[in-house]
């Protein structure tokens, strides 16, 4: 189970890759693909989406690291 979701959610991140600054239209694709591998890994709704709501609130507009993969 752990590893299906480290694989998904691995992937997901794997999307930003290349951006230099977040924004609501390059991340919306990847926070998707996390709520549900979340989600089927039984994580509760409650949970995902209280999740879902602060990382959108602390990605957008934040810059990638240059030496920072997105995955870090």
């Amino acid at each position: 189970m752990f590893d299906n979701l480290t694989r998904r959610v691995s992937a997901a991140l794997g999307q930003i890759g290349g951006k230099k600054t977040l924004s609501e239209d390059n991340i919306a694709e990847t926070l998707r693909e996390v709520r549900l591998a979340l989600l089927d890994a039984d994580v509760a709704l409650a949970v995902v989406q209280d999740f879902m709501d602060r990382i959108r609130q602390r990605a957008i507009g934040a810059e990638v690291g240059a030496s920072l993969s997105p995955a870090q």
